[in-house]
């Protein structure tokens, strides 16, 4: 695990649903927000409710303050992993946050969690086109067939 400077513009606080995510600063659309740092593991078999699947069995647990990015349908965040080159190895790969939007100053910070149907569970992010399920949008109607 590398050390990183503590991210600059983003401070967890108190949110609808426990903790979340806010902007101290204004972000423009397409602009890095920050580095997601952590535990890395290198095990096909772990998860929590925060780690995010880097693939080849790798997966990265969030450091405070990412942790606590929270869901919504219609999120003002996107995840991005990346790296120099196709074949750098995998610990080597960066997860940034980047936003969609122009973001104020004060917004919580959210992004798509896109949890595989399997996963999902009733979501209340109160977006106006929320699905009614933290799941993947191309995996809702597996969700929908499973509680009929």
């Amino acid at each position: 695990m590398t050390t990183a400077s503590k991210p600059r513009g983003v401070k967890a606080g108190k949110a609808k649903y426990g903790m979340g995510l806010f902007a101290t600063k204004a972000f423009k659309a397409d602009s890095e927000v920050g580095e997601i740092t952590g535990e890395r593991f290198h095990d096909p078999d772990y998860s929590s409710e925060y780690c995010i699947d880097l693939g080849d069995d790798m997966a990265l647990e969030p450091g405070i303050p990412f942790r606590y990015l929270n869901h919504c349908c219609e999120p003002n965040c996107k995840l991005f992993v990346v790296f120099d080159e196709d074949s750098a190895p995998i610990e080597d790969r960066r997860v940034v946050v980047e936003a969609l939007v122009d973001i104020r100053k004060g917004a919580e910070l959210t992004i798509d969690y896109e949890w595989p149907a399997d996963s999902a569970i009733p979501c209340g992010c109160g977006a106006i086109k929320c699905r009614g399920w933290i799941v993947a949008p191309n995996e809702r109607h597996l969700v929908q067939q499973k509680t009929r």
